[in-house]
């Protein structure tokens, strides 16, 4: 592997676990605040609140795509 594609990973990953922490964050303040003009929360969602919400679903994805790419060129080009 070479030090482009090692400095790209940990960029990656440094990015992706920022936005993690970062989401993580404003999860926790949403809880802390209560509005008047807030609707209820379906049942559904209070059950699984990590999984039904599409910011923690998108990193997960993108994190996962883009790692699977960093092993798919690295295998490439090594051998």
């Amino acid at each position: 592997m070479s030090i482009f594609m090692i400095v790209l990973a940990l960029i990656v990953l440094a990015l992706a676990g920022y936005s993690l922490v970062y989401t993580f964050r404003l999860a926790g303040q949403e809880k802390r605040l209560k509005g008047d003009f807030d609707t209820d929360i379906p049942d559904v969602v209070k059950e699984h609140p990590f999984i039904r919400n599409p910011v923690f679903l998108s990193i997960l994805i993108g994190t996962i795509l883009i790692t699977l790419f960093i092993i798919y060129w690295s295998i490439r080009y090594l051998s």
